[in-house]
């Protein structure tokens, strides 16, 4: 009965030794617990500051990278604004330009009228005697009705003429004699003509005549064949 008394004594203590002996594995356990919990909450802090960290630099380099393209957007639109003022400057001189030539071509043709129109009056002026001494002529062959008369004025009237027509610059071209030039014979018939080469102008028809060396009229000829 001691024995059992005893053994019933000592079961309460050696479950009271287990209680004892196990609060402290379950602090451990529940510590552990907490440990993990922090080091998860630490991971996270630590990702989440990484990322910020990330976009941060993120941040930063797109933030360099727009100054470094500020200053050449600056610069482009200050090449354009530059090239836009040279080409309004190329356009205004085009302008000016444009405006001196009308004003040139309006001026030179303004003078060549008026030199013309000062060339005509002054032969013009020259031909007046010689419609006078006409009128002369025929007027005096009007009342003689003498024929030697009236011819010696027609002469005299024809000289003069051809003075004032040479002193211009005009001169009869030769033809009667000479080769035949197309550049200034017009052959009109060709014939048959002894003791004459043929191609050689037998006969004028017509006058020609040059001004100042250029041919104003060809001479109208009769050409040997």
């Amino acid at each position: 009965m001691e024995t059992e008394k005893r053994v019933e004594d000592e079961a309460p203590e050696a479950g009271a030794e287990h209680l004892e002996a196990g609060e402290p594995v379950g602090d451990q356990a529940e510590q552990a617990g907490e440990d993990e919990d922090l080091a998860v909450t630490e991971r996270a802090d630590e990702d989440e500051q990484e990322d910020q960290d990330e976009v941060e630099e993120q941040a930063v380099e797109e933030a360099e990278a727009e100054i470094e393209i500020e200053p050449e957007e600056d610069m482009i639109v200050a090449d354009l604004a530059r090239t836009r003022a040279e080409a309004e400057s190329y356009l205004d001189d085009l302008r000016r330009l444009q405006a001196d030539f009308d004003n040139y071509r309006k001026r030179t043709l303004r003078e060549q009228t008026a030199r013309a129109a000062s060339a005509s009056q002054a032969l013009v002026a020259r031909l007046l005697p010689v419609l006078d001494n006409f009128e002369l002529a025929v007027s005096a062959a009007e009342q003689s009705r003498e024929f030697d008369r009236m011819l010696k004025g027609v002469e005299m009237v024809f000289g003069e003429l051809r003075e004032v027509l040479e002193g211009e610059g005009l001169v009869r071209i030769e033809a009667e004699g000479k080769p035949f030039d197309p550049e200034r014979h017009e052959a009109v018939v060709a014939v048959e003509q002894e003791d004459t080469a043929p191609g050689t102008v037998v006969d004028i028809v017509r006058n020609g005549y040059e001004l100042r060396g250029k041919v104003l009229r060809p001479a109208m000829v009769k050409v040997a064949k």
